[in-house]
């Protein structure tokens, strides 16, 4: 025991974290068994120690800031959960067609009730766009409205939206593109109050998987949904994306980026948040468009999802007393160390945030981008 805490007393000391310390960003032990539980099992049992009330620290993300930019994270080594999560992604193709409706229901079906407590009022699920913005509502506009831009929407245009969420983008487009749109999710709690939301407008929102998809459209956008896609299927996913766009369409791609390649995510986002997902690299998403599609535009405004997800916490955390009665005791922590870890990740620019514009053939002229 006393072994384990001298080691990570030593490993936190090279992020300027002390143990007990009074200092917003350090941390405290309430349970001595915190020590082999984090170096046995690393993430996971970091993350499962904190929904125990084995230890806190007064700004969860300054915390998570500060290790992970110190990169703390490779220096514990790989645990037991790490290892094996990486060998059944290694083995099993965990985002097939029959684990795809897996995120749906642990998920996106938690209740409606929380998302509306947290998000803005659009209910959009992804990373706002600060550059000219005050809070988030604006920002979430803004980056609804960057996407409208970024494939040139115009009038009559049919979308597809894949992993639309509760319609949020197509209901912005159909108001003020005044498009047509199909939006596909694999919630069921999306579908329903999507369609309560966007009634009266010439969009559908399906419970339906990707790769079941037909018919053609004239732009393609995907917002937060390639996290669950998994690497084995970028290829396949890609090239099914390309058949429904029409030749002179874009798609959009909007996901969380890593700096590494790997084929697993974070074990306790695994077993607690996202089951099946994982982050995709510059690498990773090269190799699935290559011959496929042409890259017209690559950005990068990862920095932003630190604010949006502090916002995100600052409504949960205001709202919860209003829906904690739905929800089990452990939930207000666990959600917590969710988004604030995320927070800190997103601060020590841990992960990005990337939007990236692909066409079939190249825009004739050159595409202009947009920011």
């Amino acid at each position: 025991m006393f072994q384990a805490q001298a080691q990570i007393k030593r490993i936190l000391a090279e992020a300027d974290v002390e143990i007990n310390g009074s200092r917003p960003w350090d941390i405290h032990v309430f349970d001595q068994r915190l020590y082999p539980r984090v170096l046995g099992g690393g993430a996971l049992g970091l993350g499962e120690a904190y929904m125990d009330g084995w230890c806190d620290a007064q700004a969860l993300d300054q915390f998570f800031h500060r290790i992970l930019l110190a990169r703390l994270d490779k220096k514990i080594g790989l645990s037991w959960p790490l290892v094996t999560s990486r060998a059944k992604a290694f083995v099993m193709n965990l985002q097939s067609r029959s684990h795809s409706f897996e995120n749906g229901t642990k998920h996106y079906d938690l209740g409606n009730d929380l998302f509306c407590a947290m998000l803005d009022k659009r209910l959009t699920y992804t990373c706002g766009y600060w550059k000219n913005a005050n809070n988030l509502d604006e920002a979430q506009e803004a980056k609804l409205e960057l996407v409208c831009r970024k494939i040139g929407l115009k009038k009559g245009d049919r979308i597809l939206d894949i992993g639309c969420g509760w319609g949020n983008f197509l209901k912005l487009a159909a108001e003020k593109n005044q498009i047509e749109g199909v939006g596909i999710t694999v919630s069921k709690e999306q579908v329903a109050l999507g369609r309560e939301l966007c009634k009266g407008l010439p969009i559908e929102i399906k419970m339906e998987d990707y790769r079941d998809m037909n018919w053609q459209f004239d732009h393609i956008v995907s917002l937060g949904m390639f996290e669950h896609v998994g690497v084995k299927n970028y290829r396949a996913y890609m090239a099914k994306v390309s058949r429904l766009l029409k030749d002179d369409g874009l798609f959009l791609l909007h996901t969380i980026g890593s700096n590494d390649s790997t084929i697993a995510t974070d074990p306790w986002v695994a077993e607690y948040i996202f089951p099946n997902s994982m982050v995709p690299s510059i690498a990773q998403i090269g190799r699935s468009i290559e011959g496929i599609f042409v890259m017209e535009d690559w950005h990068n405004f990862g920095a932003d999802y630190d604010k949006t997800l502090m916002a995100w916490f600052g409504n949960f955390d205001r709202n919860w007393p209003a829906i904690k009665a739905n929800y089990p005791g452990y939930f207000y922590r666990m959600w917590k160390y969710y988004l604030l870890s995320c927070a800190g990740s997103s601060r020590a620019r841990n992960i990005q945030l990337w939007q990236i514009v692909l066409s079939k053939k190249g825009v004739a002229g050159g595409y202009q981008s947009f920011r």
